[in-house]
């Protein structure tokens, strides 16, 4: 990709604004891998680099269970559902899910679940919609729910507030279910609310905090808040092929993600850049931003014509071509020239001028 301002080429890289997985590492993250490499240190986790991030993690989460690093955000929901479930149970997951859409079939696969999902219009499940899918509950011929699966932030840049999460908490509690949480992008949803992690964290049974799309190299952490499924967690990970050999390097990533709440800024910054996007394009003739942006995401419909042009210049992704709707992402290190220059380039199209054009 080049990007071309006032007729004068940028030959740097500019942002891409396909996915938050394809900025670089955070500095901070390379140099605490960099120092976690000096000097040799016990495998599987039994290290003072795990023992620390574990620790930190568990107190900042409020975890009784303890928290677990693996190397990806499937392979954290694969185990964090595999926790709560039985062969012969099934979990209710909205249909944009990430562990239904973007999974390759990774839960059916690897635990035998059956997946009841449920069409939202904003990517939340709510208990209304949940108790659709309950039915046949002690009927030998069909899959038992039992676990509810949520994402924060959802597959559509949206956020569960404090109180629906209360809500669905509640809900499940009554109905015997446990809750799942797909916190790939919790950060975000954490700086959306104003709230702290424990926050988010108190809702829930087991959840994935994501390390790689706020800056990590391949780490993610699984969190188990109910202390009494925490004895079965390393046969499990182990068995799913996610107990790393040198598991320093995976807690000195979050070690630096911890110091100074550098999560915390990468998070803000990442949500800051889709406002930014989003204030800048809405309004504009023949952009149709299509959910609220509360986190790092802006979805909207465009012209096929004016996305084929734009993509000449800039990644992103089409989220659904049936009604050319279109996913921007933003990240922890997307600068805000780029985003000043990617606007311009959407309003240029979108106006009918050459996107070459926007800035002269």
């Amino acid at each position: 990709m080049i990007a071309r301002l006032g007729g004068v080429t940028d030959t740097r890289r500019p942002a891409s604004f396909g996915s938050d997985n394809h900025a670089g590492a955070h500095d901070s993250v390379l140099a605490k891998i960099s120092e976690a490499n000096g000097g040799s240190a016990s495998a599987y986790g039994e290290d003072d680099w795990t023992r620390q991030a574990e620790q930190q993690l568990t107190r900042l989460f409020g975890a009784e269970g303890g928290v677990f690093f693996v190397f990806t955000g499937t392979a954290a929901n694969v185990l964090g559902l595999s926790l709560l479930l039985r062969p012969f149970e099934a979990v209710i997951c909205a249909e944009s899910a990430h562990l239904n859409v973007d999974e390759c079939g990774a839960p059916e696969r690897v635990l035998g679940a059956k997946l009841l999902t449920v069409a939202t219009p904003d990517g939340k499940l709510t208990p209304g919609l949940i108790e659709g899918r309950l039915g046949g509950r002690g009927d030998e011929h069909r899959a038992q729910p039992r676990v509810v699966a949520i994402t924060q932030v959802t597959e559509l840049g949206t956020c569960y507030s404090l109180d629906e999460l209360r809500e669905l908490s509640a809900f499940c509690r009554d109905q015997g279910l446990r809750l799942y949480l797909d916190g790939a992008r919790l950060a975000n949803a954490a700086v959306h609310l104003r709230c702290s992690l424990a926050d988010l964290a108190a809702h829930v049974d087991v959840f994935s905090f994501g390390g790689t799309k706020n800056g990590a190299v391949g780490a993610e952490a699984v969190v188990v808040m109910d202390p009494s499924i925490t004895a079965v967690v390393p046969y499990l990970r182990k068995q799913q092929m996610q107990l790393a050999s040198k598991m320093r390097f995976l807690a000195a990533q979050f070690l630096a993600l911890l110091e100074h709440d550098l999560w915390l800024q990468g998070a803000r910054h990442a949500n800051e850049m889709a406002s930014r996007l989003s204030n800048a394009v809405s309004g504009l003739p023949g952009v149709d931003v299509r959910y609220p942006v509360q986190s790092n995401a802006v979805f909207a419909a465009l012209d096929p014509a004016h996305i084929k042009a734009l993509q000449e210049d800039w990644n992103f992704s089409v989220w659904d071509p049936a009604t050319n709707v279109v996913r921007w992402m933003t990240a922890f290190n997307t600068p805000e020239g780029d985003v000043d220059a990617f606007a311009a380039a959407i309003k240029a199209v979108t106006s009918g001028r050459s996107a070459n054009a926007a800035a002269s």
